[in-house]
């Protein structure tokens, strides 16, 4: 279990490292073996809640190089909320008391594609994945993107978005960030390098290396 990793900028630094080891290619692969598969037999303690994307590509276990038991991880197309995600999130906080929130967004992003495509010719997509496209869009329209905005663009919008609202609609979430038991951080992933680039944070002691 991760007793050891108690504040929301120590769970940084260790995804940080995680992420360092995969992109070089020197991943370590820690908490995978027998023993302690045995030892999260009578309970879990997470030091982190990752909610990304449910993207073949962005498996947040490997990508910062995690075991069993280190994770609470969340996944919807686009990274996407609803009550579902935040009740998730809440429990991760309340239950499990895991001192940071990551949401994970990843470029080339299909559910945000569809968002803009939807935007740029006026035609929704059928049956769920218009829900998804009509969560994104307020990213692929938001005054804060540059002038021709790329797809990317809207990825690390729709990001840092995302984890504004998870604190912005839960009272749980906001107590605990307002108390400084938990932070709540946006990160973009590169998929051709592996690299995590943190593009949102709440907590000033979070910050981009």
């Amino acid at each position: 279990m991760n007793t050891s990793i108690t504040t929301p900028a120590e769970a940084w630094h260790r995804l940080e490292e995680g992420n360092a080891r995969f992109v070089s290619s020197s991943s370590e692969h820690p908490n995978q073996d027998a023993l302690h598969r045995a030892s999260l037999a009578s309970g879990q303690a997470p030091f982190a809640a990752i909610f990304g994307c449910g993207d073949s590509r962005l498996a947040a276990e490997i990508i910062f190089d995690l075991g069993l038991g280190d994770a609470f991880v969340i996944r919807t197309a686009g990274q996407v909320i609803d009550n579902s995600v935040l009740g998730s999130i809440e429990y991760a906080i309340d239950d499990l008391n895991v001192p940071l929130v990551m949401v994970l967004g990843h470029d080339s992003c299909g559910a945000v594609t569809a968002a803009k495509t939807a935007h740029d010719t006026g035609t929704m997509p059928h049956g769920f994945v218009r829900n998804l496209v009509e969560r994104i869009l307020p990213s692929v329209i938001s005054p804060a993107l540059p002038a021709e905005p790329t797809v990317n663009d809207m990825v690390v919008e729709h990001t840092r978005q995302t984890a504004a609202r998870i604190a912005e609609q839960s009272h749980i979430i906001a107590q605990a960030v307002a108390a400084e038991n938990t932070a709540v951080i946006g990160v973009f992933y590169h998929l051709a390098d592996g690299k995590a680039e943190l593009v949102y944070s709440s907590s000033p002691e979070i910050t981009a290396s």
